[in-house]
């Protein structure tokens, strides 16, 4: 299939894909710098400057949390506090169909991110189609994968997954998720690896996915010490991937948590990257709402291409 001459149309207005509250999450309130949310069987409050307004619940429904993160002076780093007992090292939680622990880790967050739930209903339907059109499953690329939620939700809708995560512990803790989820025969591919370096050898050897996801962090150390900066480094990589989707190449998700970037800014670096091919790029942010409905938070910032020219 020959590929289109066309620059990709990018929409003109953001897209606020908005994270509701299912079986084992909720954001229950936020207000004064924090939120109070639910994780399962626990409520946990966590830092979050971008809450300026007022909290709605009095404040002994948020003393009564389960653990509280206290944050450092170290970007992202902190302690956690637990009211009586101290809860396990791992509990059971899911979304739809998929299953993963949930952890108390030293960065604030609980070992994934729920406001990437927009995204993983976005990816299943996406993979889900290609996965129904025959053919050999679709091939789809998650780099900085973390804990796996993403690839198993991709693998459990028909995708051979490669999971590239630069973490030995990341990779380890996705493995178990896959074996939480019943996943294990699924056809993904574990990968500790820098995941430029990853990505360099894979356009040498001319290897090619339907589908990629690029997730970066704003700052990172790869296995070897490799140093990753998300304003200096994305462009090339970015780059790299649009080398190596193939000719039936469905979909880029490019996501990214750092202030100063916006959705705007990463629509037109994958447009450059992408001139040619046609399709589309719908961008915007991720954003979590307060199980009222009617207050959200900015999480993140997103553009994502598409080769059938809309969104499912």
């Amino acid at each position: 299939m020959a590929l289109s001459l066309a620059q990709p149309e990018i929409s003109e207005a953001a897209e606020v894909m908005r994270t509701t509250g299912w079986a084992d999450y909720a954001l229950i309130d936020s207000g004064g710098g924090r939120k109070l949310e639910r994780y399962g069987r626990y409520e946990v409050v966590r830092p979050e400057p971008q809450c300026l307004w007022t909290p709605r619940l009095p404040p002994e429904r948020w003393t009564a949390a389960d653990a509280v993160f206290d944050p450092s002076d170290e970007e992202d780093a902190g302690r956690w506090r637990f009211k009586g007992a101290i809860p396990p090292e791992t509990w059971p939680l899911g979304w739809g169909p998929i299953k993963f622990h949930g952890r108390f880790t030293a960065f604030r967050h609980l070992a994934f991110f729920p406001e990437q739930a927009a995204n993983w209903a976005w990816l299943q339907t996406q993979v889900q189609a290609a996965a129904q059109a025959g053919g050999d499953p679709p091939r789809v690329l998650n780099l900085f994968g973390y804990t796996g939620v993403a690839s198993l939700v991709m693998a459990a809708a028909g995708a051979a997954v490669t999971h590239v995560d630069a973490s030995k512990k990341a990779v380890a803790w996705a493995r178990q998720n896959a074996e939480l989820s019943g996943l294990n025969d699924r056809p993904v591919r574990w990968i500790t690896e820098d995941a430029r370096k990853y990505v360099q050898r894979e356009v040498r050897r001319g290897s090619t996915y339907e589908g990629i996801i690029l997730d970066p962090p704003k700052y990172g150390r790869g296995p070897d010490g490799q140093v990753w900066r998300l304003f200096e480094d994305l462009p090339e990589l970015a780059g790299l991937c649009a080398r190596l989707l193939s000719e039936n190449a469905k979909f880029l998700v490019l996501n990214a948590y750092a202030e100063r970037i916006s959705g705007a800014a990463l629509a037109g670096l994958l447009a450059e990257k992408l001139d040619g091919r046609g399709g589309r790029i719908e961008w915007g942010e991720l954003a979590l709402t307060e199980e009222r409905g009617d207050r959200a938070i900015g999480m993140s910032f997103f553009a994502r291409w598409s080769s059938e020219g809309r969104f499912a």
